[in-house]
């Protein structure tokens, strides 16, 4: 079982990963990993040392290879798994970002992106990034 909590704020050392819902020209912008046939937001884990909204930064660049862009937290969020005896919690902030111009080669482990009027119906997250979605609608980013 998967659950998606949302918070105003969370205590920085806590943030795991950064998720980036971007669009670019009014339309999504979704990563395809190599190793996958679904579609994702762009975002990845923070290394050590580094700010979350630079982890958002990068992971941004890495996986789309936006190159400007402007880019806005919408809230921190956290995914619990596993059993209710054994469930973590793992946090993570979400953004949102507007890209405005593109690398027009990929340096990462994704495959290509797809910039698309319609989202994807095959989420590597199904479980995850609808909710994610649904809460920044919520609140006013999209």
């Amino acid at each position: 079982m998967v659950n998606v909590n949302f918070y105003e704020t969370v205590n920085d050392p806590l943030f795991k990963f950064a998720v980036i819902i971007a669009k670019t020209g009014g339309k999504w912008v979704l990563c395809k990993h190599r190793a996958r046939t679904t579609y994702e937001f762009p975002g990845g884990h923070r290394e050590p040392g580094e700010r979350i909204l630079d982890t958002a930064k990068r992971e941004l660049y890495e996986e789309t290879g936006a190159t400007d862009f402007e880019i806005t937290p919408v809230c921190a969020y956290s995914v619990t798994d596993g059993d209710p005896l054994n469930a973590r919690e793992i946090f993570g902030m979400l953004y949102y970002a507007d890209i405005k111009t593109f690398e027009a080669e990929l340096h990462s482990e994704i495959e290509s992106i797809l910039i698309t009027e319609h989202l994807a119906d095959h989420w590597t997250y199904p479980l995850i990034q609808p909710e994610l979605l649904a809460e920044a609608k919520r609140r006013g980013y999209l």
